[in-house]
């Protein structure tokens, strides 16, 4: 990874990392003392992302919570990930409004051809490590949904196969196809 930044600015320690304002138009993800470079959310992942915020609009769970895009996720005391987006309810909501960290059981990464296969896998498991519940890998270029419950439960969802993210919102289902629509 390249960065553009002066080495001696670039932070050394997640508090660092936390209060770090990059110069060069890019965010990142800290893991473990490794400064992760990446682009915010491309036009195909924004539309992506539109269809499911309209489904969580329609369904009324806005009543319950929020859709959160790129949200900055403290895994744990050396990880801080963003999600493409998370899931808080409106309880976890007022806990970061009062300086607390929470952790969304529902996340979604939308998967681009800049992602690696090592990288996306390693991403998945701090997520459940940390309290995820349920998570969905979105391949917009295959127009697959991988839906993961655990580590040891996965189903690859296509076409008019339904996306769930049970338990956590029982109403928050969608064919793979109209995600993609």
């Amino acid at each position: 990874m390249v960065l553009t930044n002066d080495i001696s600015t670039l932070p050394r320690t997640l508090e660092e990392f936390m209060a770090w304002e990059p110069e060069d138009g890019f965010k990142y993800e800290w893991n473990d003392g490794e400064l992760i470079k990446f682009v915010g959310m491309n036009r195909k992942q924004v539309f992506i992302y539109e269809a499911l915020n309209q489904l969580f609009i329609e369904k009324g769970l806005w009543k319950i919570g929020t859709l959160v895009s790129e949200y900055d996720v403290q895994l744990s005391g050396i990880q801080m990930r963003r999600p493409d987006v998370a899931y808080l309810t409106k309880e976890q909501i007022v806990l970061t409004k009062q300086g607390e960290d929470e952790i969304p059981e529902f996340a979604i990464e939308i998967i681009s051809g800049n992602d690696k296969a090592n990288k996306v896998e390693e991403k998945t498991i701090e997520y459940f490590k940390a309290g995820v519940k349920v998570l969905w890998l979105i391949y917009p270029d295959n127009k697959t949904v991988q839906v993961y419950t655990s580590l040891k439960q996965a189903q690859i969802c296509t076409d008019d196969d339904i996306c769930s993210a049970k338990p956590i919102l029982e109403d928050f289902e969608i064919k793979v196809s109209d995600i993609f629509a």
